[in-house]
C-alpha cells in the first residue's frame, strides 16, 4: 500500500459492505487524499478543487450522522484515519 491508502476492510461491519457510515467515510478520506495530491501538482485545475471541497462536505456530514449516533464510533473513525476535530 502507498502512503495514501487506507485499509478500507477495516471500516468495514461485514464482508461486502459498502453503505455503512464508516465505510464511506474511509472511502471518502482516500479520494480526497488522491485529489489533495493532485492538486499539489495542477495548482490551476479549479474544476477539482470544486470537486474535493464537495467531497470533504459530504465526509464532514457522514461524520456529524456516525458522532450523533455513537461517540465512541466517530472516535474510533478518526482515530484510525488520522483526521482532527
Amino acid at each position: 500500500m502507498s502512503e495514501n491508502e487506507i485499509n478500507l476492510k477495516e471500516y468495514q461491519l461485514h464482508e461486502g459492505d459498502t453503505g455503512s457510515a464508516p465505510y464511506q467515510v474511509a472511502l471518502l478520506t482516500q479520494r480526497i487524499l488522491h485529489l489533495t495530491d493532485h492538486l499539489n501538482l495542477h495548482t490551476k485545475d479549479f474544476s477539482s478543487r470544486r470537486g474535493l471541497l464537495k467531497l470533504v462536505a459530504q465526509r464532514r456530514k457522514l461524520l456529524d450522522y456516525i458522532k450523533g449516533n455513537s461517540e465512541e464510533k466517530y472516535q474510533e473513525v478518526i482515530k484510525g484515519l488520522g483526521l482532527r476535530r
